[in-house]
């Protein structure tokens, strides 16, 4: 079976060294020497010492709502993972949907400001694929309408616009680092603050909002543990070796799709990008279905992500995002990882051409 991704795995005699100083040292968690290490490194490499590694990415969005005071309406996308509007439900916020573009599926900076009411207190966006929102253009806007501006980065480690890691974008900006990622740890996440003060109260939500005896606020787990973080640094030092691996697989899928029939998102002017999935957009959902019929025949399975668009979501009233909804009932992200081949890509191309 042939799945959309395959997780990478490190060097297992890498990783069980790791895993051997964990148990001489017997600190399974609460911020051990590997998670702070892992920490570190991190902090390097995205260019911000105000970084924390938390336990996963969906933890940070409610973390940030919460460090931001966010308590009513917050402008969203309905193109996104579950977790981006769960988390604004999960902190007893109101999404507010605004409809994305055609040309890379994120949110309609445009149509923003029509949405913006006395209760707007913040703009929560996803960096789609690791493809950049225009971050220039909303921060205007939400610098004009004294709102706050989250991030949520899941797909963007290793991706960068104007030579700065999409990661440090935003007041708050967050990322997920579940196995299916660029880059993972198993489970984990992390979270960025522009702004020192908030950064320390984020530092303090991690641990349950106290230092030793010492309490200062209302926190959570966020912790995460050595385990996860000894994975995320076997995984951290092959991160080059990754992307290199994903874009040569995502250059086969351009070289044999017939991409004339297929659409695919298009990113911004100067962003490096990592190369996280690789979706593609028929010009129907009966055509999507065919595709998928036929790639299951051969035990090859593809993801329809994002589906449903959010908005439609059954707990939800409905608001209207047509672009969302037509993107989303014809999309889907083919398998890729360090691991797919070839022969892979050029049979799961020719299933498809046949189709298109």
């Amino acid at each position: 079976m042939l799945n959309v991704t395959k997780s990478y795995l490190p060097d297992l005699g890498k990783y069980i060294d790791k895993l051997k100083q964990v148990w001489e040292s017997h600190w399974l968690t609460n911020n051990g020497p590997m998670v702070l290490e892992l920490e570190k490194k991190l902090k390097e490499y995205l260019g911000t010492e105000q970084l924390l590694y938390t336990n996963n990415g969906t933890i940070v969005l409610q973390m940030a709502l919460k460090a931001l005071g966010i308590s009513k309406e917050v402008i969203t996308t309905p193109f996104s993972y579950v977790a981006t509007t769960n988390s604004i439900l999960w902190e007893h916020c109101t999404p507010v949907f605004v409809d994305i573009k055609e040309s890379d599926f994120n949110i309609n900076e445009v149509l923003i400001e029509a949405k913006i009411t006395p209760d707007t207190e913040a703009i929560l966006a996803t960096h789609v694929f690791g493809n950049p929102c225009q971050v220039d253009v909303i921060k205007q806007i939400a610098l004009k309408h004294n709102l706050k501006v989250i991030y949520d980065a899941a797909h963007v480690f290793g991706a960068k616009y104007k030579d700065r890691s999409l990661m440090t974008y935003g007041d708050i900006a967050t990322c997920s680092f579940h196995s299916t990622k660029v880059f993972h740890t198993v489970e984990g996440g992390a979270i960025y603050a522009e702004e020192k003060s908030v950064f320390d109260k984020l530092y303090l939500y991690r641990q349950f909002g106290h230092i030793g005896d010492d309490y200062f606020d209302i926190g959570i787990n966020g912790k995460a543990s050595e385990f996860h973080a000894a994975m995320g640094l076997c995984v951290f030092d092959d991160i080059e070796h990754i992307i290199a691996k994903r874009k040569a697989v995502s250059e086969e899928y351009d070289h044999h799709l017939n991409l004339e029939k297929l659409q695919r998102p298009v990113a911004l002017p100067d962003t490096q990008y990592n190369y996280a999935y690789y979706p593609v957009v028929f010009d129907s959902e009966q055509t999507l279905l065919k595709v998928m019929a036929a790639l299951k025949a051969e035990e090859i399975l593809a993801r329809r992500y994002f589906y449903p668009s959010l908005n439609r979501l059954p707990y939800l009233e409905l608001q209207p995002c047509p672009i969302s909804e037509s993107i989303s009932s014809r999309i889907l992200s083919l398998p890729l990882s360090t691991y797919t081949t070839k022969e892979e890509v050029r049979k799961i191309s020719d299933i498809i051409n046949a189709i298109i």
